[in-house]
């Protein structure tokens, strides 16, 4: 897995739930079909009087997630910012051609409310849950920054095995410290709960 094949199966997905925040700090979430992605961006078309574009305009941050029927969750977090005005109409004729049943929602010279924002410096978290154990892991395009998570097993772990006996994953192994083996936990603190000393610490 690696981004590229990420953003291919976010495009493939089809609809995409997209998050932002309004400006009282409230969380708004809506579904995007008309999307596109390149080497290095990934796009999408909105019209410009919606509030998602007030939002984005006045703070670019986003996330989109996309589920597959295999059971694979991809999130993409970044900032999106507009295309330039001499990309806009190329980068819009991109996405009706690939989406054709935007021309049911924006028929002839309606498309040209329309505005392309791109995501070129973001995160990208890959989390499949239809493997034994499952696997995550998060990878960057652009100048994107990844982000912290899941938890760490620290110098106090006294080595009693009580993390091992309560991991639904069996992502523990045996060490000094203990290790939490990243790319298969689920960040569900069972671990962290359960520890006698209090070794284990949230990232």
């Amino acid at each position: 897995m690696d981004a590229k094949t990420c953003l291919k199966k976010m495009y493939y997905v089809g609809v995409l739930a997209f998050a932002t925040v309004d400006e009282h700090g409230a969380p708004q979430v809506r579904n995007i079909s008309a999307v596109h992605y390149d080497e290095e961006s990934f796009y999408f078309f909105t019209a410009r009087g919606k509030e998602l574009t007030k939002q984005l305009l006045s703070d670019g941050r986003i996330q989109a997630l996309a589920y597959t029927k295999y059971n694979e969750m991809i999130r993409l977090s970044g900032k999106a910012i507009p295309v330039d005005e001499a990309r806009q109409k190329p980068c819009i004729d991109t996405i009706f051609a690939e989406q054709p049943y935007l021309a049911n929602v924006y028929p002839d010279h309606t498309r040209e409310i329309g505005i392309i924002f791109e995501v070129k410096d973001a995160e990208i978290e890959y989390f499949n849950l239809g493997v034994n154990p499952i696997f995550r892991e998060t990878y960057i395009i652009g100048e994107g920054k990844r982000a912290d998570k899941g938890y760490l097993i620290t110098e106090q772990c006294i080595g009693c095995g009580k993390c091992v006996k309560v991991c639904p994953q069996r992502c523990i192994e045996k060490g000094k410290p203990y290790i939490i083996n990243p790319n298969h936990c689920l960040h569900c603190g069972n671990c962290f709960e359960n520890c006698p000393v209090h070794a284990i610490k949230r990232l």
